[in-house]
């Protein structure tokens, strides 16, 4: 997929155009910024997440910023990537995160993180939030509880609870047989946590499992970080992931739910984790699912306050 040549209409933008680095000398701010963080050293599965980030951008030149369903052209967003975060692994590569994070929450209303594995959701969280962790609320869309003990792809939400945010505020939709143990979900009972499993999506809609989910992870108003880990949909769509497995959700809901819960004002973070390029299939299909999911957060961020 990379280098591959596409042709070019002046009637036919990519999105790729549309979220380009700006020059140095370019204002800073906007309606959404968008930061790679190419971890992967700590991953539990053997990972090269850190080529994810240039091949989401390079996905981004197959598609348009227009939504069709919405009517909505994504050129009237302002979007800038700013770039990558320089060796994120590790104590000093979290700090680096972080500040990185919270320099461009001052800039921009909305941040999307592009990973990486999921052990950015923790430096991006507490570098957006800074002493007011405990009043944010946290979503992840993914199979696992990711509250593992260490500092690793697995513990994210263990570490942010232990930073400081409420267990009552964090909901988990997409939990998934045979791939957590007893033991971790006994530790998200423990903890408070809300469990939407995968079972329930098979019944309910993804904007009804969105408008729950931000019901209780914003509830009183508090600010919202969501994680899109993309191990969440079934493998046969998610291959790059190393931990997807069959029966997951499918891209389509991922779509949906990236979309609904960015459409809410409360939402000012957000990640996309999980995704190893170099393991993906022929066809690159995990990676341009991604590079669909930057484009279904920004048409969210572009639909808020519409009326339905």
């Amino acid at each position: 997929m990379t280098g591959s040549r596409l042709p070019h209409n002046p009637h036919w933008p990519r999105a790729s155009e549309w979220l380009e680095v700006p020059p140095a000398t370019a204002p800073a701010g906007g309606d959404l910024g968008v930061l790679g963080i190419p971890a992967h050293a700590t991953s539990l599965s053997p990972s090269n997440a850190h080529t994810t980030p240039a091949a989401v951008r390079e996905a981004l030149r197959r598609y348009s910023p227009f939504s069709w369903d919405a009517d909505l052209d994504l050129g009237a967003l302002s979007a800038v990537d700013l770039g990558d975060v320089d060796d994120p692994d590790g104590d000093g590569g979290e700090a680096r995160v972080s500040l990185a994070a919270a320099d461009a929450s001052r800039s921009f209303p909305v941040l999307l993180g592009i990973g990486g594995d999921n052990s950015i959701t923790y430096s991006l969280m507490l570098g957006m939030a800074g002493d007011a962790l405990g009043e944010w609320g946290l979503i992840t869309v993914d199979a696992h509880h990711d509250l593992r003990d260490g500092a690793n792809n697995g513990s994210p939400v263990r570490r942010l609870i232990e930073a400081g945010v409420p267990g009552a505020h964090v909901v988990q939709i997409g939990i998934t047989d045979f791939v957590n143990s007893a033991f971790y979900a006994d530790r998200a009972r423990q903890y408070g946590i809300t469990v939407i499993s995968r079972s329930e999506l098979r019944h309910r809609s993804p904007a009804d499992i969105a408008e729950q989910a931000l019901a209780v992870a914003g509830r009183g108003g508090r600010p919202v970080f969501v994680d899109l880990d993309v191990d969440v949909c079934n493998r046969s769509v998610a291959p790059a992931c190393p931990a997807s497995a069959p029966g997951g959700i499918s891209a389509d809901e991922l779509r949906q739910l990236a979309r609904a819960l960015a459409r809410d004002p409360r939402v000012r973070g957000l990640d996309i984790t999980e995704v190893d390029a170099t393991a993906d299939a022929a066809d690159g299909r995990t990676v341009r699912l991604a590079a669909l999911l930057v484009l279904e957060v920004a048409a969210g961020i572009a639909q808020r306050g519409d009326s339905a």
